[in-house]
């Protein structure tokens, strides 16, 4: 068998591909996603690496941005036997990127889309591997929130569970409603699908339909388009005629309509060992040979792109002036074969080049996390020797090594002198203008002389900034525990326990229904106005009456109350009543009228 990459597997990088992201170099594509790219890398010890690369798009939304980054800290808290732990990121450069442990291994989707559906004892241990998983990552404060084939892959020794909570970033983005697909509807939840609410029951319903789609070959609630698969799933029973009868009992309880019908994780891996006649254990004879071929093939890596080895130093004449550190060259970043050339010395061998460590400031790391898991070697540190400069290289793992300009020190003394300067001669200026202005009144102009009346829907405060258009929300029922955020498009409720959402913008709580119910916001001010004034963007601009809750009794069906969030988005929340007695559940119902990004953010 040929030792070759597979070409359909590993695509060389083309031209726009990064040949270097973080001080990883990468190796080759590995996919496409509606987030990102993701690329083959390495770490310097030569551990495979899946490294996610996001969407221009996307790393341009500041939202975006904050609730990425909240999600790639929840994610590294999971650390289990079936997911792909993180390795390393950065959340905070131009483009935003996230490294897991790369698992060679084709996802559910191709398995089943080459080779249709699995036997009965390979969809049982993929029950058991993927509930197992679920347990971990909802131990850590996560919900996965988008379980599908495509996040699932199928690795010799059982499942792992990829992308775990990552698709809450992307929820909350405008992007996602102006034609930037981040997932498909197939293996939404009813409760998700209809309300957008998720819990961990919803990723119960979506194992549920996973282990049918392994079984079947084929979703449960048919495919077609995404309204039309989302209105049977919300109204409608799923088609099990094809599924296996011992699986029967497993997946209708997972597939419950209700979440509160749905079994536990702990049920869920009883179920599958009860349902076994054999004890389930995962092994290399986990999957039929047909698809644990496919993991023989991924296992054949390219390689990473390798730089020739530095040339000797020809020593400067005497007038030569010596020059910067030049910028590399194209880098051919994809090697047909794989394998080094004659002029590259193979790694390990005298003279070959070793890695670079990642680039950061001296006595500072790289941005991103790099204190990785177990088993995971950490960047290399430089071995003490002289302080001779080193030859300049771009090793495999990060970009030139760049020495500091010399005469630091006087340019940063010239550049203040004339900056002094230049203050003193533009303060002379002012202090002569502004006299004579004062007298004749053409001096500074003022908020009225730039346009603006100060009337609602021109330019925001006098600052030249045109103010958002509002959109509107009806009906929103706010159960007791839950809580939404203003740039969530629609805003959807979501359970205040899970830690990795953060503060919410305005939750609704109840310690006792008539007496101690109340509004309230972790992320922002309230200002409950009075009957005389009208809900606008001006006036919650103008209120300065803030509170963080206000008690249920304080209100009647039209009260208004102004949400004022740190992310910079301002609201009207109008009360339109609460539960009654014969309701199940504890809820208030809310019209929200949303200016996004109407102020600047305050941060976290």
């Amino acid at each position: 068998m040929s030792s070759t990459p597979s070409a359909h597997l590993f695509k060389p990088l083309q031209d726009g591909d990064p040949v270097d992201v973080g001080g990883y170099r990468l190796a080759a594509v590995l996919g496409t996603g509606g987030m990102g790219k993701v690329y083959l890398s390495y770490t310097p010890g030569g551990r495979p690496l899946a490294l996610k690369v996001i969407r221009p798009e996307f790393s341009e939304d500041p939202e975006f941005r904050r609730r990425f980054k909240q999600e790639v800290h929840a994610a590294q808290r999971v650390q289990g036997l079936y997911t792909a732990p993180v390795i390393d990121f950065d959340t905070d450069g131009p483009q935003p990127w996230l490294a897991t442990a790369y698992v060679p291994g084709p996802s559910l989707a191709h398995a089943v889309a080459q080779h249709g559906g699995l036997p009965v004892r390979s969809v049982l241990l993929l029950t058991v591997g993927v509930a197992e998983a679920l347990n971990v990552i909802h131990g850590a404060g996560v919900v996965h929130r988008d379980l599908k084939p495509a996040n699932v892959l199928l690795a010799s020794d059982g499942p792992r569970v990829i992308d775990f909570g990552i698709a809450r970033a992307a929820d909350t983005t405008a992007l996602t409603g102006t034609g930037v697909s981040v997932g498909t509807p197939t293996f939404m939840a009813p409760e998700q699908a209809s309300a957008g609410t998720v819990t961990p029951a919803t990723d119960v319903f979506a194992l549920g339909q996973i282990a049918a789609f392994a079984a079947i070959g084929a979703p449960a609630y048919g495919e077609g388009s995404s309204h039309a698969v989302l209105y049977r799933i919300v109204h409608e029973d799923p088609d099990l005629s094809r599924l296996p009868e011992e699986l029967l009992p497993l997946v209708t309880r997972c597939l419950s309509r209700a979440p509160a019908g749905r079994p536990s994780l702990t049920e869920i891996i009883g179920m599958c060992h009860d349902l076994s006649p054999d004890a389930l254990r995962q092994g290399e004879d986990w999957l039929p040979q047909t698809v644990a071929g496919s993991i023989t093939e991924r296992l054949r890596l390219p390689e990473p792109a390798r730089t020739p080895p530095p040339q000797a130093p020809v020593a400067p004449t005497p007038t030569q002036v010596s020059p910067p550190n030049p910028a590399p060259g194209p880098v051919d970043p994809y090697a047909p074969t794989g394998i080094a050339t004659p002029s590259t010395p193979p790694p390990g061998a005298p003279g070959a080049p070793g890695p670079v460590p990642p680039p950061g400031r001296p006595g500072h790391p790289a941005p991103g996390h790099h204190t990785p898991p177990p088993g995971y070697p950490a960047h290399p540190t430089p071995a003490p020797g002289p302080r001779t400069p080193p030859p300049v290289t771009h090793g495999p793992y990060g970009p030139p090594v760049r020495r500091k300009p010399k005469r630091t020190g006087l340019i940063v003394a010239a550049s203040v002198v004339g900056t002094l300067v230049v203050l003193g001669v533009i303060g002379s200026l002012l202090s002569d203008g502004g006299g004579k202005d004062e007298k004749s009144g053409a001096g500074t102009p003022t908020s009225s002389s730039s346009g603006g009346s100060g009337s609602e829907g021109g330019a925001g405060e006098g600052q030249g900034r045109t103010d958002p258009q509002p959109v509107s929300y009806k009906g929103i029922d706010l159960t007791d525990g839950y809580q939404l955020m203003l740039a969530d498009s629609p805003p959807r409720p979501v359970e205040s326990e899970d830690a990795a959402y953060g503060g919410g913008d305005l939750y609704f709580s109840v310690v006792n229904f008539l007496d101690e119910a109340s509004i309230g916001t972790d992320n922002g001010k309230l200002v409950l106005l009075n009957n005389a004034q009208k809900g606008s963007l001006k006036t919650c601009r103008t209120e300065t009456r803030y509170t963080e809750k206000i008690d249920l009794q304080q209100l009647t069906t039209g009260s208004e109350i102004c949400v004022l969030s740190k992310a910079g988005h301002v609201a009207v929340a109008t009360y339109r009543g609460k539960s009654g007695e014969s309701d199940p559940g504890s809820y208030v119902t809310l019209d929200l009228q949303i200016w996004r990004n109407a102020e600047e953010g305050k941060g976290d």
